[in-house]
């Protein structure tokens, strides 16, 4: 294994959702957009904010606080959109996830990774990779294939085929 495919299997990339720090493969993030306008979708999941325009195409956008758990809150200058790539049931679906912050990409050897907590069977852990310890803070590792549902990812791919023309017709309106 070449040292480049050593380093990107070892790559983790940091970010925020309130005051804990969580991490995703990089082979699972495509790119990091600043916060921007989205357009809203009618009866969509509550998690699901919208959709944007990214390069001609219609990405659904979710809020990553509301999928897991966490209160709403107003987004700053820090607040951005991680454009993920997920294999879903053989699929491949890009998604917009909102986070509050990016930190940094670290390098993590795998044999240092500890296993997901086990809370018992009401509190599903099967998104959770494992745990990284660093500066005496625990990171969960985000399984981000798993975090979503195939209900969830069908939802959103209902959700962003039906607005397509929402969001081309509004993107035409800003060059106009």
């Amino acid at each position: 294994m070449s040292e480049s495919q050593t380093l990107e299997n070892n790559s983790y990339l940091t970010f925020m959702l309130g005051d804990e720090i969580f991490a995703s493969h990089v082979s699972n993030v495509i790119k990091i957009l600043e916060m921007q306008r989205i357009t809203e979708v009618p009866r969509a999941p509550s998690f699901m904010k919208g959709v944007i325009n990214l390069r001609g195409n219609v990405l659904p956008v979710i809020d990553a606080r509301i999928k897991f758990g966490l209160p709403a809150t107003l987004y700053t200058e820090r607040t951005c959109i991680l454009v993920l790539n997920l294999k879903i049931d053989d699929e491949t679906v890009e998604v917009g996830a909102i986070v509050d912050a990016v930190n940094d990409v670290i390098e993590y050897s795998q044999d240092k990774i500890q296993p997901a907590p086990r809370l018992g069977s009401k509190y599903k852990s099967d998104f959770i990779d494992g745990v990284m310890k660093l500066n005496d803070q625990f990171i969960m590792i985000l399984n981000m294939n798993t975090v979503f549902s195939t209900e969830d990812i069908i939802d959103l791919q209902e959700q962003t085929n039906a607005n397509k023309e929402v969001v081309s017709d509004d993107e035409t309106s800003k060059t106009e």
